[in-house]
């Protein structure tokens, strides 16, 4: 900006004063006409729009998606051909916080990424971990009321948390996550991200496989203890935030690897669990990973509201090449993200810089709540029309066949399948995956959480929880929350 730039109102029009208000004589009462005061104010109490209900603390930034790969053998989709360099976006989050919060509450971590291909914009809607809490949107919010505050108190709540997690045990494996190390990550940029939902990709020839996204960090996975990151929230509530930005600014970029786990279509049939199931894994064991390539974040944001906290990420947004599948909580997501941006920044949300793509947008989308880009007056406003205006394609679009799928209209849980238990794939990380250390702070954490139970209940379905995922661990913590003098 020029030195000798001056004030204006939003409309351009030069301001008076930047410092007085327009009154009668120097001690009298304002005037309601002096317009730039009105515009200011109004505008002030207006600057904030309505916080996420989930993942509404967190930070980002932008970024290159390089793929050194070649999988195209699997999608069509343009963003994934070998070679191919994607612009994208990061948002790292907590998800049960408010804004305010602070980085270092344990949680689980959202994982949020948007490319802007040129086939239009593609986004993935993830966590740091490889699962979830529940497999069904329609216990969604009811999951995130029970993380969130008191109506009377407006205090969080362990009994409101513990109720629900062991009232629904298909979140157990995500539960034992949280309470490990991935509950408490050392930095954004120092934890994994998945894509978690299973996907379809479709590629040239039409043929179809599932696919699950892995995003892992090379700067090496590390947590923190809860001592630190009690010590952390005393000393710095942006913790995360200011570590990712100063770490660009030194020009130490992030890198994450990009890779996937394909099953053939066909085996999704019969597989030993649900492969749709969003509360389990695949085991690296049948589907191995195979590389894709890698993301660099290496752009601050400009301008944090803008760039950050009007940044909209939804499952809906899909390229030729990749499609929905059965994941149920996936289905939900579809609508639920697009209709969360509708409500919290505005029906054109998409036309904003920061979510709006990188390739022209032939819509027949009119009006609305801030709308600022039109077609020309000539365009139709309507399809099907006799005056050129856009026509769908559906060879560029190659829309998924989707799946094949008979029944009665049910509410039911999946069918079960042969391993298709809630608590075998948390055992196996409990004792496979974490290690001896891993293992003692898992105790440590969850001795913690039983204390802070009040309601008798709770805390008897709190040990059965435990004995039914890790009955050593369940032991460790009776041990010490029952008989405390014999523990120490």
């Amino acid at each position: 900006m020029a030195q000798n730039s001056f004030t204006t109102t939003t409309a351009g029009v030069p301001v008076a004063s930047d410092e007085h208000s327009r009154t009668i004589g120097p001690d009298g009462p304002v005037v309601l006409h002096d317009v730039y005061l009105i515009e200011k104010l109004a505008q002030f109490n207006r600057e904030r729009v309505p916080e996420r209900i989930v993942h509404a603390k967190g930070g980002g930034a932008f970024g290159t998606l390089t793929v050194t790969e070649d999988v195209s053998a699997y999608t069509r989709a343009a963003l994934f051909q070998p070679g191919v360099k994607t612009d994208m976006l990061a948002r790292f989050s907590s998800v049960a916080g408010e804004l305010g919060s602070p980085d270092t509450w344990r949680d689980v971590r959202g994982f949020a990424l948007k490319f802007y291909t040129s086939e239009g914009n593609y986004d993935i809607v993830g966590n740091n971990t490889p699962v979830f809490f529940i497999r069904d949107g329609i216990k969604f919010p009811d999951f995130i009321r029970s993380q969130k505050r008191l109506p009377d108190t407006h205090l969080r709540d362990l009994d409101m948390q513990w109720d629900f997690w062991t009232l629904s045990p298909e979140s157990a494996h995500q539960v034992t996550y949280l309470m490990g190390d991935r509950g408490l990550p050392a930095a954004w940029r120092h934890m994994n991200g998945y894509g978690s939902h299973t996907y379809q990709w479709i590629n040239a020839a039409g043929d179809k496989v599932w696919v699950k996204y892995h995003f892992h960090s090379q700067q090496s996975v590390k947590g923190l203890t809860n001592a630190q990151a009690a010590q952390i929230v005393a000393t710095d509530t942006d913790f995360y935030l200011r570590d990712l930005f100063e770490a660009i600014e030194r020009a130490e970029f992030p890198k994450w690897t990009v890779s996937i786990q394909v099953m053939p279509y066909e085996d999704a049939k019969n597989y030993r669990l649900n492969p749709f199931d969003l509360t389990k894994i695949w085991p690296h064991t049948d589907y191995p990973l195979i590389k894709v390539g890698e993301f660099e974040l290496n752009r601050n944001p400009d301008n944090y509201f803008a760039q950050i906290e009007q940044a909209a990420f939804e499952p809906s947004n899909l390229v030729p090449g990749i499609d929905v599948s059965p994941d149920k909580m996936l289905l939900a997501r579809v609508f639920a993200y697009a209709d969360a941006h509708r409500y919290r920044i505005g029906s054109n949300y998409n036309e904003l810089p920061v979510n709006r793509p990188k390739v022209d947008v032939h819509s027949y989308a009119k009006d609305g709540h801030l709308r600022h880009f039109y077609n020309d007056a000539k365009v139709p406003v309507y399809a099907p029309n006799s005056f050129d205006g856009p026509k769908a394609d559906p060879v560029r679009a190659a829309e998924g066949k989707g799946w094949q799928s008979d029944g009665e209209m049910v509410r039911a849980a999946y069918t079960l399948r042969s391993d298709d238990d809630d608590f075998s794939q948390p055992g196996k990380l409990v004792r496979d995956v974490f290690d001896d250390a891993q293992r003692a702070r898992l105790v440590e954490t969850l001795v913690g959480q039983y204390h802070g139970l009040k309601h008798p209940l709770v805390r008897e379905r709190f040990l059965w929880y435990w004995r039914n995922i890790d009955p050593g661990t369940a032991n460790r913590i009776e041990a010490k929350v029952l008989q405390p003098t014999a523990a120490a």
